[in-house]
């Protein structure tokens, strides 16, 4: 429930605190002294669009505040805390401003939130029925959802199976639409791809085999010039038999370690470099006896190296047009090779889909029939109940339907189109809402059609903004019965014109302007029964001191006080 609003630069509001109780609140006032910015203000509040607008001029931005009553524990306690807000016992604070220049903030118990937090809180908080939300009630899509909010949970769960089945079906159907109209395209990928695979596979590329031609091809391509190469280096290690004089390695490390030997007893830092020389003569020996062997091996084979070069082009081909390596090449192989699969796999996919879209289509349509069902028989209660209120609001003549056009296509919400329709009396046929009221008898309508919606779907507040526009003498005293009536298991706040319906409040609020033109917080007024007074007969007569306009406002408030003690 809520507490109390403080608003502040919003349209013709300076800064306003109204302090609610529950029940039935009625806030009037003159005509512009910014009585409907209370309901912007809570529209604003729970996330209503921000309209830069409505910032009152030499403002820098409007801000809105609320303080609620909620329980600590359930779904509204719950969707608080996943938003990292916090309850101040069971007190929750709401805030949204809107700056000059359209930027908007919200917090939601002392924690930033994006607004959209504060329009899914709302659902569980508040309903505010303005002239605009008239307007869309109006619409076919409007009146679908509130019937099937009307019908309550069997629909709800019947809707969100038929919700999934009709995803998955669109899904389906456009996977056949795009294999089926795409099929030159698939086939003329398939054949690239055939091709490529084959191509390599014939070609049986090895896993580093690049790497391994390019070496031996730069060994065979220059066997003459490693051999003499290992044969000169073996040489200058070991000597050359022929020569005259040897002058080879092997033979020098021999004489100076032999010369270092004899006396390495006597300084132990000389023996360190006569060990030294063992290891050259070690590693020597075994370079030599490697270069030997290595210049055995080398040999000169043209057919070999020939052979080495026409596989390297073979590769270089298919590098070209798969890849920068072997390795790439035999990557791109993999992947074609399943995505030729997949390809060649279309007729049983498309075969496999079809089956699906025919289950899928048939479990629609037991699905939409369950809608139909739900929807009929709630149609019939739906209408029926406001029928009932009509006549409560001095239209017993009046009777509302509810008309479901099922059609053959399935659309996201079944196959049913809704529409409400209204015969004011016996004789007139029934008509669309736009058609068949005229502009009192569309508020009575739609007053009747929010309460019924509201016992179907309750939440603690209910904001009307001059829903008895267009009405007057017994019907406004009928419509501020219903409001009363509605404010006994919620709170009712309501934007009136009407003495009659004003008659009906629990407490009464008076909007004034002050001297500059703008509403201030002294201007927001709590009335006593004088001050109530006072303000009927200047609703009723124009004139606050009226006698004859007193006299009728203390009637109309005696008629009020026993009916709610009724």
């Amino acid at each position: 429930m809520l507490e109390e609003v403080r608003i502040q630069g919003l349209g013709v509001i300076d800064d306003a605190v109204l302090e609610l109780s529950p029940g039935l609140t009625v806030v009037t006032g003159e005509t512009g002294a910014g009585k409907t910015m209370v309901v912007t203000g809570l529209g604003l509040l729970f996330g209503g669009r921000a309209d830069p607008q409505r910032v009152r001029p030499g403002s820098d931005r409007a801000s809105v505040e609320g303080r609620l009553t909620v329980p600590t524990e359930g779904r509204v306690a719950d969707r608080v805390a996943e938003a990292g807000g916090e309850l101040d016992d069971d007190v929750l604070i709401l805030t949204r401003s809107v700056s000059a220049e359209g930027r908007s903030r919200a917090t939601l118990g002392g924690r930033s939130t994006p607004v959209s937090v504060l329009a899914y809180l709302a659902d569980d908080l508040i309903a505010v029925h303005g002239q605009s939300d008239q307007h869309r009630l109006l619409r076919p899509e409007r009146q679908r959802a509130a019937l099937d909010r009307y019908a309550g949970e069997p629909l709800a769960r019947a809707l969100r199976s038929y919700t999934a089945a009709y995803r998955r079906h669109r899904e389906v159907a456009a996977t056949l639409e795009e294999l089926t109209t795409q099929a030159r395209e698939r086939a003329q990928e398939a054949d690239l791809l055939r091709f490529g695979v084959e191509e390599i596979a014939a070609a049986e590329p090895v896993s580093g085999e690049d790497a391994e031609l390019l070496a031996e091809e730069s060994r065979l391509a220059h066997a003459d010039s490693l051999r003499m190469a290992a044969t000169t280096a073996h040489e200058a290690l070991t000597g050359d038999p022929a020569a005259e004089v040897q002058a080879d390695v092997v033979g020098l490390l021999a004489a100076a370690r032999q010369a270092l030997t004899a006396v390495r007893e006597h300084d132990t830092a000389l023996a360190a470099v006569a060990d030294r020389l063992d290891e050259a003569s070690y590693v020597i020996s075994d370079a030599a006896t490697e270069l030997a062997s290595y210049a055995e091996s080398v040999e000169a084979d043209p057919a070999r190296l020939a052979a080495v070069q026409e596989r390297r082009a073979q590769l270089a081909q298919l590098a070209r047009k798969y890849g920068e390596t072997t390795d790439d090449v035999l990557a791109w192989a993999e992947n074609a090779a399943k995505r030729l699969a997949e390809l060649e796999g279309d007729d049983e996919r498309i075969e496999s889909l079809h089956a699906e879209e025919a289950e899928l289509r048939e479990q629609l349509a037991g699905l939409a029939d369950e809608l139909t069902d739900l929807r009929s028989r709630a149609a019939e209660d739906f209408g029926a109940a406001v029928t009932d209120e009509l006549t409560a609001l001095a239209m017993p003549h009046a009777r509302v339907t509810v008309k479901i056009t099922t059609g053959e296509e399935f659309g996201p919400h079944g196959r049913d189109d809704v529409e409400v329709l209204l015969a004011p009396h016996p004789s007139a046929p029934p008509l669309p809402l736009n058609k068949g009221a005229s502009g009192g008898e569309l508020s009575r309508v739609m007053l009747a059609i929010e309460v019924v919606f509201a016992g179907a779907d309750p939440v603690p507040t209910f904001v009307f903004d001059e829903v008895d526009a267009g009405v007057g003498g017994k019907a406004a005293v009928e419509i501020g019965r219903r409001l009363a009536r509605l404010a006994r298991s919620s709170q009712v706040i309501v934007v009136t014109h009407l003495p009659q319906v004003a008659a009906f409040a629990d407490a009464h609020l008076v909007v004034e302007k002050s001297s500059e033109g703008t509403v201030t917080e002294s201007g927001v007024t709590r009335l006593d029964r004088d001050g109530r007074t006072r303000e009927l007969s200047r609703m009723l007569a124009g004139l606050e001191d009226s006698e004859l306009g007193r006299a009728h406002a203390e009637e109309l408030l005696t008629i009020a006080s026993a009916d709610r003690d009724a």
